[in-house]
């Protein structure tokens, strides 16, 4: 049989399919179209279920007959992908083309599969449409044995007028499915490659009068009170289009049928739509035997001053990039699967969406419509892999698609087929031409048609935000100055330069990869520092990732680039999400749910109890969205409490209030005023009384601790290699080599399974990915204290011993110099300070402190500090200083890499328990972990299931450890956020 070779033809990008249409599903009666579920459409036939499969190395293995029963001998699921089920192999790359680049040309070993099936069929008058809501990455279509046509773009709709290849009665479709083809070109998005039907498909019966397509265009008055509605239709045949308008609740407002194609309506008074509030009404039109319902809200968007207005007001773009993405289906994702994402989503605070980078399902729109959510709805398209052409990055390349007119058609196909088919999306505020694709005359070729079209929405493509070198910018259509990872510093020049005169949006930063982002809260200041940002989308949603199988003990082995024999991947850099594949919560996403917090405390009297409130919501009065209760805290515990009064939190939208709290009487010291924000009413995903934010003010500090008092005599015993303290019931063993102890026995059980070291190395996160190396160069993770002249005299108090210390590694010179100072106590207590000189001549620290392995059965902890999860210097917004009790076993984070993890930040005390004996930490500030691994084991370890504890208990005292960022892809760690040159510590422990 003779297959076309449309796939490496660029003049035949899509052959027989019908033109683009606005996406909607016909019904044959009222009610169906009013349930709004397109499952109960008389008019639609869903070919989903078990279709027969043959999977083939390339077309060249194809039998003769690729329609014959035996072309298809096993079977497969539809919507799926063909790697999920075992055939060929799940290969992941970010920039990198996985096909040699020889455009429109692709490997000859190019994998197909043959999809076939039967369906029954009432063959009616009028039109008979195939349709094909997604598939990877080109296919054919034969029906009853004739061939039907051709189409391409992976994520966008295909359709198919099959009215005389459809029989009454039993019918036969085979599909061929190709893996790779001229337009994987333009699909080089940052994602697993995967193959197959992974959405929908459908035959759907027209009738010869029909809507083909409409277009709803609101038009909201000045005051934002009433609004003209004018509906563009593209009809067939001669039948009427009658309509009737519905409010949210399904009463009728109005009705009328069309003039001239177009149907024209006015409001007196409008409800707007917008993500706290998103009220639809309902457009139902009737033509012929067809019913069609259609969602309108009604917002407008627009720029003033070089400031993104909806409906008037300023809004902040609080948002994130989401992928179709799931670790047993891959993209091949259904509506409970996106609920669970847009669920957790508004639990999270989070408001907008950017649909990285393609058109997702068709339902997903809908599903942000209802629910309220902004989308920056983008096309298919990323040539990210031309910078890669010479085995390097070579940014100058970045258009050599994007500027060549021999491409223009397929790019403006793809900005069109996404355009068209999401263009009555309420949600969709921002049109985006796609992701990292360079720029040039294709994409002003996209953004002229996409303006034109529909001038009732922003343009955003970031690559046309900033020229090549040597090469000016066309923006007069394009909206919005959109940059990737940005520092806060080049954000900030690009308002004092004022050059550009566009609002300014992040299309993706703090890159969530592993234990990070850590710089959330500068960029929220940030973009609240001026007014022309609109915000931002944090890259990305969800970690990456395929099931490999379990571990004996039931873990699921999740594996991501170079986990299935490919030899071209990019290793773990797909995960990189707030949550992990299977939805929890990564940490990261519980700072972002903080940061974006309704109600922020932005000035404090903390002794007078006022406290100023920050409405940060941009269309709700903060007395509608939350209750707020209050409870002061002091010394590690509640001492008053009480709700904030609804009538005091009527504060407007962006608005601020001070709150006077009723202190308890004869309160002193010092103290913090703490806040809980919770969810007001219920909504559909947030039910009411969640918590949806937190804030404090103020500072309390820890707990005194009962003095332990001495119990006889110190005895001291100095040799040339140690320092030997005896008291009444411990034995301390101080080592003059290390300047640390290499032993404490307490009433004769030893503390230490291993000596307690100076301690300078972390396992590296995803975010130190690129200084990992110079770390390692320079013999971080191998440095080993050194001391010298160690100093020993007696005090009133007790013994006093002073070394010089050296941080060495062998062949280098030493990374750090300074002096410790140890103090015995006859209670047992012993005292530690720190004074240390970092090199000049070496990066920042991963951390300073001490390590101590103490016996595994020590793993229960109470701490003062930075909590209940882990915390970092530029990583606490959703942890606050208090008093909490865990174990060992909990403060461990199991990201799916191996990692730094676990620390808590700004602590004051900690103190360890189990049958082996306690242990008391207290200081003025540090920073601690306590883990069952070793950081060479988190070092080592390529992913989670193969970390094995070491058997003790590992606790890390740390002056100072670096904070997390998110330089994994955005910028360097901020220089507050790094271990300072100069060390300067002191804490005591209390072994018991």
């Amino acid at each position: 049989m003779h297959i076309p070779a449309y796939h490496e033809d660029f003049s035949h990008l899509h052959v027989n399919t019908l033109p683009t249409r606005a996406y909607f599903i016909p019904c044959s009666r009222e009610e169906e179209a009013l349930s709004f579920d397109r499952d109960r459409s008389g008019r639609v036939l869903w070919l989903r279920g078990a279709w027969r499969f043959g999977y083939y190395p390339g077309l060249w293995a194809l039998p003769e007959d690729v329609l014959a029963p035996a072309a298809a001998p096993d079977t497969i699921p539809v919507p799926s992908v063909w790697q999920n089920h075992g055939y060929d192999r799940h290969q992941y790359t970010n920039v990198r083309y996985p096909i040699p680049y020889d455009p429109p040309f692709v490997p000859g070993d190019n994998p197909c599969g043959v999809y076939q099936r039967e369906f029954s069929w009432n063959k009616k008058p009028g039109k008979a449409v195939l349709g094909f809501e997604g598939m990877d990455s080109c296919f054919h279509v034969w029906l009853n044995g004739r061939y039907v046509g051709y189409s391409q773009i992976s994520h966008s709709t295909s359709e198919f007028d099959v009215t005389d290849w459809v029989l009454d009665g039993e019918n036969r479709l085979c599909v061929l499915v190709i893996k790779w083809c001229d337009g994987t070109y333009f699909e080089d998005q940052d994602k697993f490659r995967t193959s197959g039907i992974f959405r929908d498909v459908y035959l759907m019966q027209r009738d010869e009068s029909h809507i083909r397509s409409y277009f709803v265009k609101t038009d909201l008055a000045a005051d934002f009170q009433s609004a003209a509605v004018q509906v563009d239709l593209d009809t067939a045949g001669s039948a009427p289009v009658e309509y009737r308008f519905l409010d949210g609740n399904g009463k009728e407002l109005l009705s009328g049928g069309a003039e001239g194609g177009v149907l024209r309506f006015s409001l007196p008074h409008v409800h707007l739509w917008n993500a706290e509030d998103p009220y639809l009404y309902t457009l139902l039109m009737h033509c012929g035997g067809e019913w069609i319902a259609e969602k309108v809200g009604f917002r407008k968007i627009e720029i003033r001053d070089r400031v993104v207005y909806l409906n008037g007001q300023t809004v902040k773009f609080k948002g994130v990039n989401r992928h179709d993405s799931d670790p047993f289906v891959g993209p091949a994702v259904d509506r409970a699967h996106m609920l669970r994402d847009l669920r957790l989503m508004k639990q999270h605070n989070i408001n907008a969406i950017r649909t990285s980078h393609y058109p997702n399902s068709p339902v997903f729109l809908q599903l942000c419509d209802q629910y309220g959510f902004y989308a920056v709805a983008e096309a298919d398209i990323e040539t990210h892999g031309v910078v890669t052409l010479q085995a390097d990055y070579q940014e100058e390349r970045y258009n050599l698609i994007a500027n060549d007119p021999r491409f223009g058609d397929v790019i403006l196909d793809r900005v069109q087929h996404s355009v068209i088919r999401d263009q009555n999306r309420p949600s969709a505020v921002i049109w985006s031409m796609g992701n990292e694709s360079g720029h040039g005359c294709n994409f002003d070729r996209a953004l002229a048609w996409t303006k034109a079209y529909d001038p009732s929405r922003l343009t955003h493509y970031e690559r046309a935000s900033f020229p090549p070198r040597g090469e000016d910018i066309n923006r007069t259509d394009l909206d919005l100055y959109s940059r990737m990872y940005p520092s806060i510093a080049d954000i900030d020049r690009y308002f004092e330069e004022d050059a550009i005169g566009k609002p300014y949006i992040l299309c993706e930063y703090c890159h969530a990869m592993g234990n990070g982002p850590g710089d959330l809260e500068d960029y929220f200041q940030c973009f609240h520092r001026h007014e022309g940002h609109c915000g931002g989308f944090i890259w990305e949603w969800c970690d990456h990732a395929v099931v490999l199988g379990k571990t004996a003990d039931g873990q699921i082995r999740y594996g991501y680039g170079g986990d299935s024999g490919e030899t071209l991947h990019d290793g773990n850099f797909c995960m990189d999400g707030l949550v992990y594949p299977d939805r929890r919560p990564h940490t990261g996403l519980a700072e972002y749910k903080n940061v974006l917090r309704p109600a922020r405390i932005v000035d404090a009297d903390v002794a007078g109890g006022r406290i100023t409130l920050w409405n940060t919501l941009d269309f709700t009065s903060l007395q509608d969205a939350v209750s707020i209760r209050w409870d002061i805290r002091q010394g590690g515990k509640i001492v008053d409490q009480g709700p904030i009064s609804p009538d005091l939190l009527s504060i407007p939208p962006h608005g601020k209030k001070e709150i006077t709290l009723p202190l308890p009487q004869g309160l002193s010291g010092d103290f913090a005023i703490h806040l809980t924000e919770y969810q007001r009413a219920d909504t559909p995903f947030v039910p009411a009384g969640q918590i949806v934010g937190q804030d404090e003010a103020g500072l309390q500090h820890a707990p005194d601790i009962p003095e332990k008092k001495g119990r006889g005599g110190l005895a001291v015993t100095e040799t040339a290699a140690e320092v030997v303290f005896a008291g009444a019931d411990f034995r301390y063993v101080y080592s003059k080599r290390t300047g640390c102890f290499d032993q404490w026995t307490v009433q004769g059980r030893l503390l230490f399974t291993r000596p307690m070291t100076l301690n300078i190395w972390r396992a590296p996160t995803d975010n130190d990915q690129f200084i990992r190396g110079r770390w390692a160069a320079l013999g971080f993770d191998r440095a080993e204290g050194r001391a010298r002249n160690t100093r020993l005299r007696k005090t009133e108090a007790g013994y006093v011993l002073t070394a010089d210390i050296a941080l060495v590694a062998a062949s280098l010179p030493p990374l750090a110099k300074g002096r410790i100072t140890w103090t015995v106590l006859p209670s047992g207590q012993v005292l530690c300070g720190v004074q240390a000189e970092c090199s000049p001549a070496i990066p920042a620290l991963p951390r300073f402190g001490l390590r101590l392995f103490l016996p595994g059965g020590m793993d229960q902890l109470t701490y003062f500090g930075y909590g209940p999860g882990e915390s970092y210097i530029d990583k606490h917004r959703s942890s606050f200083r208090h008093l909490y009790a865990s174990s060992v076993a909990r403060q461990h984070e199991d990201y799916l890499k191996p990692q730094e993890n676990g620390s808590h930040w700004d602590c004051e005390q900690l103190r360890l328990t189990g049958p082996e004996g306690a242990l008391t930490v207290t200081g003025s500030s540090f920073s601690f972990s306590a883990s069952p691994y070793t950081q060479e084991e988190l070092t080592e370890k390529r992913h989670n299931y193969e970390l094995r504890p070491c058997g003790d208990t590992v606790l890390c005292v740390d002056a100072a450890m670096s904070g997390v960022g998110s330089n994994s892809c955005g910028p360097q760690l901020l220089p507050c956020y790094r271990v300072p040159q100069s060390i300067v510590f002191s804490c005591a422990f209390l072994p018991e």
